[in-house]
């Protein structure tokens, strides 16, 4: 777990680095005219009469239009939404909801970031955990990853002056050594002006999603949904959804409605609820979820996560792609299929699919041949299909005619190795303010690549595997329950205890395989470590809060 210190605002974690845009202003720190204050380089224009009014008596502009901080700065909805939100409590601003809504919706899009910008950060906003490997060095590692993911900070662009500003008053507000090196980074890799920047502003136009989508969806535990969504135009940038999602699994259904804003023409940012009340079960597919989908440019598609949980922990991997009137291959039901096997039952899943199909029309690559169709309807097309024994392995496309959905399936010749994600993580108890936070577990069977190595980047998913599940406490003693801690359900959803024992609790998710096994003949086992831990605890003084995977300093207790 990663210790980190927060404001005593009381504000989300990730409020912290944004809201530092105005560090030196809200400090009491009179700002230079704005062309000076941003250097050499040229700022963005403020246009919008509210932000002008609700901002300019402490942003100046400039004679051009240039906002002190605001014009050398452009970053995401939630970047602007934190920020104004620090301004709200810090300094008194006020602002109706309605307000406060136009607000973030015109610097998201006069003052966001390109959709090309904005795609290799998304992770953080989509509330996944996610290794970044990114980071080049211990300095920004303190400064910049120490207490958030280091996607925040390269959620911002700003100009060289501004990164400098900003990492000198984070650095005083949360006692850390300001880095040369970092603003030199900073300013490098999130420069305030860029090529995808200046292509995306000249262009940037109200999307028409209004329509007929279709949506594959994948939950880890309960596998993946098809289905189709309505968007109905609400207002300008607002939309009204109708999903209606089935399970590739067991043919269960999922109905939710929502509503949904696009910001900058492509940052999806929604609500939705299932069709009937939600149960007390946390992975209960009804629950109230937020969306956030980031939308392609040319409006085609779009992919993202909807969640929920007290850490947004739990939820959906989502895409969405224009329904056409030609056919389109959605999902495949067997995600691997074993070299050397015969009368394999295939079930291709889509959407306009012709009548009359043959064999001839599937093609699942070489080395796979699919002998005959066993049935065929406009949205669902089972084969029988043979693979030779020495098919090449690996990923490959399933196509119908000419629709090719990639990476469909893997061809592989045995289950090398079970690895569980997240494969490490932190789980919850609750106390008097927070409920239990959960854990999503699955087991994935992967085949060693064409390296012949384990663990290695060319390894091959074949998707989830069957498995048993348990869950060991570390340094337990041996055939003790670890119930007082938790318990892992047969869909690998771990659930703390309802007693919250006070302490925290290093311990093993395990999953055994119940068919896959290794060339010992043993079955194969993954782990995932997993920390289970009290909500907020006080050291030397100072309160502790767990965010979704770390802990955050909170101030004094």
């Amino acid at each position: 777990m990663r210790l980190c210190r927060r404001s005593p605002a009381r504000l989300p974690a990730g409020s912290l680095a944004v809201w530092s845009l105005f560090a030196g202003i809200a400090s009491g720190q009179s700002g230079a005219p704005a062309t000076k204050a941003a250097g050499l380089e040229e700022g963005i224009p403020v246009t919008d009469p509210l932000v002008i009014a609700t901002c300019g008596s402490c942003h100046a502009p400039d004679a051009r239009g240039n906002m002190q901080r605001i014009s050398w700065a452009r970053t995401t909805p939630e970047g602007w939404q934190n920020v104004l939100k620090r301004m709200v409590l810090v300094n008194g601003v006020s602002v109706t909801a309605p307000e406060a809504r136009l607000i973030v919706r015109y610097l998201s899009t006069s003052h966001g970031l390109a959709p090309e910008e904005a795609r290799p950060v998304m992770y953080s906003a989509e509330r996944r955990i996610h290794e970044e490997t990114n980071i080049p060095d211990d300095n920004l590692r303190t400064a910049c990853a120490k207490c958030h993911a280091f996607a925040l900070p390269l959620s911002w662009r700003r100009s060289p002056n501004d990164w400098k500003q900003f990492i000198d008053s984070h650095a005083v507000r949360h006692m850390f050594q300001a880095s040369a090196e970092a603003v030199a980074f900073l300013a490098k890799a999130a420069p305030l002006h860029t090529t995808e920047w200046d292509a995306w502003s000249a262009r940037t136009k109200l999307p028409d999603l209004a329509g007929r989508w279709l949506v594959t969806a994948s939950m880890p535990g309960r596998g993946k949904y098809y289905g189709e969504m309505q968007v109905d135009r609400a207002g300008d940038d607002e939309f009204a959804t109708r999903v209606n999602l089935t399970s590739v699994t067991d043919g269960s259904k999922v109905l939710r409605t929502g509503r949904t804003a696009v910001y900058g023409g492509y940052a999806w940012r929604g609500r939705s609820t299932g069709s009937v009340p939600a149960s007390s079960a946390p992975d209960d597919l009804s629950t109230d979820a937020r969306e956030l989908l980031w939308i392609a440019p040319d409006h085609s598609k779009a992919e993202g996560r909807w969640f929920w949980g007290q850490y947004q922990e739990l939820g959906f991997n989502v895409r969405l792609q224009r329904a056409s009137s030609d056919a389109t291959v959605l999902v495949i039901d067997k995600p691997s299929l074993k070299a050397g096997t015969r009368s394999n039952r295939v079930r291709v899943i889509g959407d306009n699919f012709p009548a009359g199909v043959t064999p001839a029309d599937l093609d699942f690559g070489p080395g796979v041949i699919v002998r005959a169709i066993v049935s065929s309807t406009a949205a669902d097309i089972v084969a029988d299909v043979d693979v030779a024994a020495d098919a090449p392995l690996g990923k490959r496309g399933v196509s119908l005619r000419r629709s090719v959905l990639p990476g469909a399936v893997a061809i592989y010749d045995r289950v090398d190795y079970v690895k569980l994600t997240p494969e490490s993580a932190v789980a919850a108890f609750a106390d008097g303010k927070h409920p239990r936070g959960y854990l999503q577990f699955e087991a994935i069977g992967y085949q060693r690549g064409p390296d012949g190595r384990m663990h290695t980047a060319d390894d091959v998913d074949l998707g989830p595997v069957d498995v048993t599940w348990s869950f060991q406490v570390f340094h337990a003693p041996e055939g003790s329950s670890a119930d007082f801690v938790g318990r892992l359900s047969a869909t690998g959803l771990f659930i703390p205890a309802t007693e919250n024992p006070n302490n925290n609790y290093d311990c093993w998710a395990i999953a055994t395989a119940t068919s896959a096994k290794g060339q010992d003949g043993a079955p194969l086992v993954g782990k995932a470590y997993v920390v289970v831990t009290v909500p907020t605890y006080t050291f030397n003084g100072r309160r502790y809060v767990r965010e979704l995977d770390r802990w955050v300093d909170d101030g004094p207790a």
